[in-house]
């Protein structure tokens, strides 16, 4: 021990996150003892954390020489009391308060009596945990975020038996590692993820009451509320048995709370083992089972402030979504974005050529038009999609310019997208009939 922090440190658990702390304690040199009891689950974290050091190495983050030295540090582990020389050890087992307490009360009979102990649990109080261990004063809480070497956040939570030492260590410690260190409350969930409830369960709730898909939920929280992730990503990154836990846990701490009951879409994904990234398949991974919400659809139907009048919107939502979907080969299907489906859909003439007249346009629907041309352009053209250059940019820019009230895309707007004529020969795009009579 180097004042308050720790030469040895150990991990207890290698899944997604004790390898992920492996490989910051190991990058930062501190001797990293990798326990886990399963030895295939003790072999993959080992390699998580060789790959995620090689590609600190590959992007500059540690010099080779550094990446050697790190590597040399891991030390994979099958035995709990192989711990003994640590003087901090990290659990990061499974959230099941009986697993933790068993081996909290084992640990405190294998190192000394002066290493700190320490719960990266995500949800259950420390001050449950803490009350297996033999001197409860030096465990506290030290709660990294996943992917952990790349979220910089670690909440340190003093449960109430904990002493000022334990804090001191886990401070050092998660500065060491290059993390912006604050101290929660504890409790369920502490503070982010306390926060971040609402987050996954309205996003479950809408799935489950078939509001929209997941694809769709995902693409708004990403597009109307700038999050780098949707919830279903972040669900399939983190593990979605790992959030189904969390619920629970959240569940049984407070009581029965309305607000964090797990999802039964959650029970249904574990029970098929669709797990997330991590087994290849979960809600935005979407293998290994069907569909998870209604048909891709672009809106629910809006209903007009006129009596009388409803603005279906599927369709052109199901036409943009099959143009920014990757793989998709245009010239096979003419009748994408169709100015004769999407007059029927929004009740104006719609073409290549002319589109308007926008005075008849439903404000949700020049909404719509607006996130779907800034969608199309973020997202862009990638070459299996087999079309000309830029023409991911040129749907973008039309829509874009209708829903700002402009019937033609101004030179500003058009530098650098492809004419009209050849995106209408490609897709055999015609103008809309002039016999379908508006909607609007």
């Amino acid at each position: 021990m180097r004042g308050d922090l720790p030469e040895v440190v150990g991990v207890c658990g290698a899944g997604t996150m004790g390898a992920g702390i492996a490989q910051v304690a190991v990058g930062c040199g501190m001797r990293t003892l990798l326990f886990d009891p399963l030895p295939e689950a003790l072999e993959r974290g080992a390699a998580r954390v060789r790959e995620g050091i090689a590609r600190w190495r590959e992007r500059g983050r540690l010099s080779p020489e550094q990446a050697d030295g790190a590597l040399e540090l891991l030390e994979p582990v099958g035995d709990l009391e192989a711990l003994a020389p640590c003087e901090l050890v990290i659990e990061a087992a499974p959230e099941r308060l009986d697993l933790k307490h068993d081996l909290f009360r084992r640990l405190s009979a294998i190192v000394d009596e002066q290493a700190v102990l320490a719960t990266n649990t995500s949800s259950i109080p420390v001050t449950e945990i803490a009350r297996a261990a033999t001197n409860p004063e030096r465990v506290c809480g030290m709660h990294f975020f996943n992917p952990a070497p790349l979220m910089r956040l670690l909440e340190v939570i003093a449960a109430d038996q904990t002493g000022e030492r334990a804090l001191a260590v886990a401070f050092a410690t998660g500065r060491e590692m290059g993390k912006h260190v604050i101290l929660a409350q504890d409790g369920p969930g502490f503070l982010v993820n306390r926060c971040g409830r609402p987050f996954n369960g309205e996003a479950l709730r809408c799935l489950q009451e078939r509001l929209a898909t997941h694809e769709q939920i995902d693409r708004i929280v990403r597009l109307g509320g700038g999050f780098r992730m949707g919830p279903f990503e972040l669900m399939d990154l983190v593990g979605v048995d790992t959030g189904f836990a969390v619920a629970k846990s959240f569940t049984e701490l407070s009581f029965g709370e309305p607000r964090w009951r797990p999802s039964t879409i959650q029970a249904r994904l574990v029970a098929a083992g669709r797990l997330g990234r991590k087994a290849d398949g979960g809600v935005a991974v979407g293998q290994g089972g069907g569909p998870l919400g209604p048909p891709a659809l672009g809106l629910a139907v809006v209903e007009d402030q006129r009596p009388g009048h409803r603005h279906v919107q599927a369709d052109l939502g199901r036409h943009l979504h099959d143009l920014v979907t990757p793989g998709q080969d245009l010239r096979a299907q003419p009748e994408v974005l169709g100015a004769q489906k999407v007059h029927r859909s929004l009740g104006v003439d719609i073409g290549w050529k002319r589109l308007g007249p926008l005075g008849d346009l439903h404000p949700h629907q020049r909404g719509l038009m607006g996130q779907m041309g800034q969608e199309v352009l973020e997202v862009g053209v990638v070459e299996e999609r087999q079309v000309p250059p830029g023409f991911g940019r040129v749907v973008g820019l039309r829509l874009v310019a209708l829903a700002d009230g402009e019937d033609e895309i101004s030179p500003e707007r058009q530098r650098g997208a492809p004419e009209a004529s050849q995106v209408e020969r490609l897709l055999g795009l015609v103008d809309a009939d002039p016999n379908v009579a508006p909607m609007g």
